[in-house]
């Protein structure tokens, strides 16, 4: 690496004159200046930051995703990525902390000058929800009316292209449903899970008939539970079932993909999964941070506004805990513990499967 030819000063390299004089207080506009507002501004101006550099890791990560191959390294690296975004996710659930040493009247104190301004308006916010794959038509009702309505006609068009794109999800949909060993030469995993899942149940019923501490009542009680679980394992194999599933919003990664996931997280452990797996319980934990911090936000508004409605025209508190409930990406990634086996009850995979497992899924 070569050498700097022009010496660097810490202010301007970091342009401190810009970050530290943007803190232009609404309230002194029309009295005296709110003590409060420099934090408000202060934590949203941060917020800002930090999307920043999660949108600067989510792209380098959706560009590995955008090719047809992906390779150990690269997944290495994307892993990595992944686990800076979680870290920074941690950091931004905190600092809503922060914002709480501020008491509702001191927020009402400048709040009304902020009209009609709000996090609706948050762009890198929006692209954020977007490029994880949290589109238009998978939001609540609110958001699919009024999602564009706040925003100008250059912002609104910028992320209307923006939906156009692939998303995280998309990208990972696609990854999962190139996995060349979900069958490979005799082998089906498919066929593999199912006999493994049948044998499981069947030594379930087996050990609820021979339970001589239920009464007939409790084991036909059990016993239709166990024939519910039965029929949730067989709609995964049967596409017909899946895509009614899929219809009916309980699942939105394809019956494929699903599988393949399923594949690696039955058998993560296997040296050459561990990655792949790395990679989807990272996404699960992303999903899981976004969610906590709808909730510790939501909690946060309804503590500074009850039942106010928000300065965006939301229904506030209310609007926000409904985001929480609805607005999940990757929620099929936790879904899909309802189907993993015990390890005890996976059959040992076949040699052949075992030397030919590898990162680089692809059908090249």
């Amino acid at each position: 690496m070569k050498k700097n030819q022009q010496p660097v000063y810490y202010g301007e390299y970091l342009q401190l004159d810009k970050l530290l004089g943007a803190q232009t207080l609404q309230s002194s506009k029309y009295g005296p200046p709110a003590h409060e507002e420099t934090l408000f501004i202060i934590v949203h101006q941060t917020y800002e930051l930090w999307f920043k550099q999660i949108l600067h890791e989510l792209s380098s990560v959706m560009d590995v995703f955008c090719e047809q191959q992906v390779k150990d390294q690269q997944l290495t690296t994307v892993v990595h990525r992944l686990k800076r975004v979680i870290s920074i996710q941690e950091l931004l659930n905190d600092q809503i902390g922060i914002m709480e040493t501020m008491s509702p009247q001191q927020f009402l104190s400048f709040r009304d000058y902020l009209v009609p301004a709000s996090g609706f308006q948050s762009i890198q916010f929006k692209m954020l929800e977007i490029s994880l794959g949290l589109k238009r038509g998978t939001r609540i009702d609110f958001d699919k009316q009024s999602f564009y309505n706040r925003l100008n006609q250059s912002d609104r068009d910028f992320l209307e292209q923006l939906e156009q794109k692939p998303s995280l999800f998309e990208l990972t949909q696609s990854w999962l449903e190139r996995l060349p060993l979900l069958e490979f030469g005799d082998f089906k995993f498919w066929q593999l899970y199912r006999d493994a899942t049948e044998k499981m149940l069947a030594s379930d019923e087996q050990i609820i008939r021979s339970n001589p501490t239920l009464s007939d009542k409790e084991r036909r009680q059990e016993i239709k539970e166990l024939e519910s679980t039965r029929e949730t394992f067989s709609t995964l194999w049967n596409e017909e079932k899946y895509s009614k599933w899929q219809a009916d919003d309980q699942f939105r990664l394809s019956q494929k993909a699903l599988m393949a996931a399923l594949f690696i997280n039955q058998y993560s452990e296997e040296p050459l999964f561990n990655l792949p797996y790395q990679f989807i319980t990272c996404l699960t934990e992303i999903d899981e941070k976004l969610t906590i911090w709808r909730y510790r936000h939501a909690m946060m508004v309804q503590r500074m506004l009850g039942g106010k409605i928000g300065t965006g025209g939301s229904s506030g508190h209310e609007y926000l805990k409904r985001t929480t409930e609805t607005n999940r990406i990757f929620q099929d990634f936790f879904n899909m513990a309802t189907f993993l086996l015990p390890k005890e009850a996976l059959p040992d995979l076949p040699v052949s499967v075992r030397q030919h497992l590898g990162f680089a899924l692809s059908q090249n």
